[in-house]
Parts: C-alpha cells; structure tokens; sequence
C-alpha cells in the first residue's frame, strides 16, 4: 500500500470522494504539517498551528496509480485559488499535495503540468513533504456517512465519479 496526503478545503468532502474510488483502501481526515502538536479543530481554524485539513489516502497502487489518483484530486477542487474552495475559506483549506519520502514528487510535478494547460490562472497547489499528521476528533471521520445532509464543496464531483468504471459501488 503507498499513501498520499491531500488537502481540498473541507476534508469531509475529499474523504466522502475518495471513500468511492476503486483501490483506495483507507481513509483518514486530520490536520498536517501543524507547528502545534495534536490540534484540535478550533485550533485549526485560528490559522495559529499552519496545519491544512488533509485526508490520508492509502491506495493499492496495483489497482490505482498515483497520477490516477491525483488526477481524481483535482476533479474536486479549483487549484488556482489560494486559501479557500468553495465556502470555506482560510488558510487550514489551501489545496495541497503532501507526500511521504520517496519518488512521488516527480509523479507530482508531471501530473500539475499537465492539469495547469487546463487552467488559465496559475496553479497554486502546494506541493510539500509530510513533517506530521495528527487524525481529526472522532466525529469529522466519515463525517458526510453520518450526516448525509452536511455540506460539501465537491457534490459535483461525487456524482460525476458514479458514472465511471472507477467507482467503487459505495
């Protein structure tokens, strides 16, 4: 199993997304590369701890590539906007890519050059590695499973990945 860290505004949306694709395999939502450590939500979002709301995909990379992966990301996020998606805005929801030591940033650098031809404004995903994790409070796991109504930035995208052959039937 590889992991990638991914951050897209609220992390309740990309979890429920990713949760749908075939080969990943788990999901957690927490805050990265904090200053402080083990945050908590409110911390958070003071923008005191610098930490992003992010989602730990582990991914079966027989089954899913990263660029797959990646290219699923930005299907549910605008990665030319700084510090916001959707509603939410602040510094704790900038979009990201974290990854773990290894040779994932070659995948990465190649999968944002091909997306920028898409866009016109400059791409301002940041692309960093991983200095910690810490899992969110109990209740922002698998938040949008136990409230169906809550709000999501990417609804779109969910029901755009239903039509695919990469959906995972969930």
């Amino acid at each position: 199993m590889k992991r990638i860290f991914l951050g897209g505004g609220c992390f309740w949306g990309l979890e429920a997304y990713f949760k749908r694709v075939k080969g990943i395999e788990k999901t957690s939502v927490g805050y990265l590369n904090s200053k402080v450590n083990s945050p908590t939500y409110q911390e958070v979002c003071s923008g005191k701890t610098e930490a992003v709301e992010a989602l730990m995909v582990e991914y079966d990379e027989n089954i899913i590539s990263l660029e797959k992966v990646l290219n699923h990301f930005f299907k549910n996020i605008d990665p030319t906007t700084l510090d916001k998606q959707g509603h939410d805005i602040g510094t704790q929801y900038r979009s990201g890519i974290y990854y773990l030591k290894g040779n994932e940033l070659e995948i990465i650098r190649k999968v944002i050059e091909n997306i920028q031809r898409e866009y016109s404004k400059p791409i301002v995903t940041e692309v960093k590695e991983v200095k910690n994790f810490y899992p969110a409070e109990e209740y922002h796991q698998a938040y949008l499973e136990k409230n169906p109504g809550g709000y999501c930035h990417n609804l779109g995208a969910i029901l755009d990945l239903k039509k695919t052959e990469e959906y995972n039937g969930k």
